[in-house]
């Protein structure tokens, strides 16, 4: 084993699917590869909710709400390098489809109307207790709030893509995307 020290990793995700995470996790047996030569200090899979400082941070989904905006800016702030992961982070895709629709319909919908709602909620006034943060009117991809070094695209990226990606950073270089190491199914 080597003495050097490993690169520290956070991942989070935010308006989306999870299926970036998904991803990582095909990668596979080369997630053995990937453990001699990074730490990951924090994601949604292992549970850990404060993000430390890191080398790379990693965000999956798009903006949608105070909180997505507060982790997203907090990765930013304790990361050297932001890797932008699928096409959620970098455009808002799927998540973004709510933009075509007045937040207090979607609130409504999502909140009063909807089939699981619970009986006596008020019109209009949203989850009755307090758990959900506040939705911001429009939802945005994470380079509208913060600086993003790396762009990861695929709805789910790839885990060829994303292996490509990491060894690239690991090796001390930024990604260059072409026809041979992007991966679209």
């Amino acid at each position: 084993m080597s003495d050097k020290p490993k690169v520290k990793v956070a991942t989070a995700w935010l308006a989306g699917c999870s299926g970036c995470h998904m991803s990582v996790l095909d990668l596979d047996e080369r997630l053995i590869d990937l453990a001699q030569l990074v730490e990951f200090t924090a994601s949604p899979i292992t549970d850990v909710k404060e993000i430390p400082e890191v080398d790379v941070g990693i965000i999956e989904g798009a903006v949608c709400n105070e909180e997505n905006e507060h982790v997203l800016r907090t990765m930013r702030r304790r990361c050297k390098v932001l890797v932008a992961l699928g096409d959620c982070a970098i455009t808002g895709n799927i998540p973004a489809l709510r933009n075509q629709f007045k937040l207090k319909d979607v609130i409504a919908r999502g909140f009063v109307e909807t089939e699981s709602t619970q009986v006596g909620a008020l019109p209009g006034s949203g989850p009755a207790n307090g758990d959900v943060p506040k939705l911001a009117d429009r939802v945005r991809p994470i380079q509208e709030f913060v600086k993003v070094d790396v762009h990861i695209p695929g709805c789910p990226p790839d885990a060829d893509t994303i292996w490509y990606a990491l060894t690239e950073l690991l090796a001390g270089r930024m990604p260059q995307w072409s026809e041979t190491n992007l991966k679209y199914d």
